[in-house]
């Protein structure tokens, strides 16, 4: 789930598919995102009832604005986010090392799709039983993450609760706030046809779609090889930031929109930044898909729809350019793709088409 209760979880299509109420592999290992839709649309009922006059509408609800006290021209960004059941792996291998640093590089890049550099942080930790030593390895995760995105680490909670969570167990959330020149924000409505699709890329599962991953790699192969390592270092591969890549891309091109591709894949976050009458469509041909993304969708046996909206598919953060800037801002960032484009979306049409690869 996401703040602002524009979230991460709207409808979109695959292709000329609409999202039905599937009975998919994620469901079935126990993660029902129409639930999560449904709780959403109601969070959105209570939060309608009263508004701080100073709140900013925020663009797909990535991170939540607001005036900047004594600066009109300026706003403060927000995002608060977990790591999500990563942390059970990382728990069961006693590998703390990944899931402080997943934690604040997700929280940055919410408040990226805003346009925001990060301010200051803020890290909460639950555990069963606490062992400083482990909690001291998760932290200073979390404080190199905010070192290496030039954020400070302001402080935040331990709380120990044996009654709620397994003496093994632990829970890792935290919050962000950023700041951005309100003249700065992404100007969504200004997406028109034939604007370019820019994708950075992704290491893995970053902090999503792990429910369903367990299910597919049990822990009894964790310690396998695979892709040059194994499993456990696959699946604990570190969420990037995209910060500096996008700021490398604003240097060269004129950036319209943006998104993070968390929960819900491209076809839930890519329409959160869109105007209403534009499409997105994706030519995975473009792109490469992880490795273990792909082991991931070979056991599940899952469909394009179930893969496109439970994973990343190999692509962390999306960028829309004029067509005109494609080039230059593909060459401001190796590893940077030209994924797709733009076209006019007419009544009753998916907000998403995805092309998929073909063997």
């Amino acid at each position: 789930m996401k703040n602002l209760y524009g979230r991460r979880l709207r409808a979109a299509g695959a292709g000329p598919c609409e999202p039905t109420r599937l009975n998919d592999a994620y469901t079935r290992a126990g993660v029902d995102i129409d639930a999560g839709n449904e709780a959403v649309q109601r969070y959105k009922t209570i939060a309608a009832q009263w508004r701080h006059p100073a709140q900013i509408d925020a663009l797909g609800g990535f991170g939540g604005l607001f005036e900047m006290p004594g600066d009109p021209l300026r706003a403060l960004a927000a995002s608060t986010d977990g790591v999500g059941t990563k942390v059970l792996i990382a728990a069961e291998l006693r590998r703390y090392e990944t899931v402080g640093a997943d934690l604040v590089n997700h929280c940055v890049n919410d408040i990226l799709v805003v346009n925001a550099d990060p301010l200051f942080f803020l890290d909460y930790l639950a555990v069963g039983k606490l062992d400083p030593k482990s909690a001291a390895q998760i932290v200073s995760g979390v404080h190199a993450a905010c070192r290496n995105n030039n954020c400070a680490l302001l402080g935040g909670e331990t709380a120990e609760m044996p009654d709620l969570y397994a003496a093994e167990d632990f829970d890792l959330a935290g919050t962000i706030v950023g700041s951005v020149q309100i003249a700065d924000l992404p100007k969504p409505e200004t997406v028109q046809p034939l604007d370019a699709i820019i994708g950075l890329p992704s290491v893995g599962l970053h902090t999503n779609g792990y429910t369903l991953a367990r299910k597919l790699i049990p822990a009894a192969e964790w310690s396998r090889p695979f892709d040059g390592g194994s499993f456990a270092d696959a699946l604990l591969a570190e969420h990037p930031s995209y910060h500096d890549a996008v700021r490398a891309i604003a240097a060269a091109a004129q950036i319209k929109a943006m998104a993070h591709i968390t929960g819900g894949g491209l076809l839930e976050n890519v329409p959160r930044t869109l105007p209403p009458n534009a499409k997105a469509i994706f030519e995975q041909s473009r792109w490469r898909v992880p490795a273990l993304i792909e082991e991931l969708c070979k056991r599940g046996n899952l469909s394009d729809e179930e893969r496109y909206r439970v994973f990343n598919m190999g692509l962390g953060f999306t960028v829309v350019v004029p067509l005109s800037d494609a080039e230059r801002a593909k060459a401001a960032l190796p590893g940077a793709r030209i994924v797709g484009w733009v076209e006019e979306r007419r009544e009753g049409e998916p907000a998403v088409i995805i092309h998929p690869a073909r063997a």
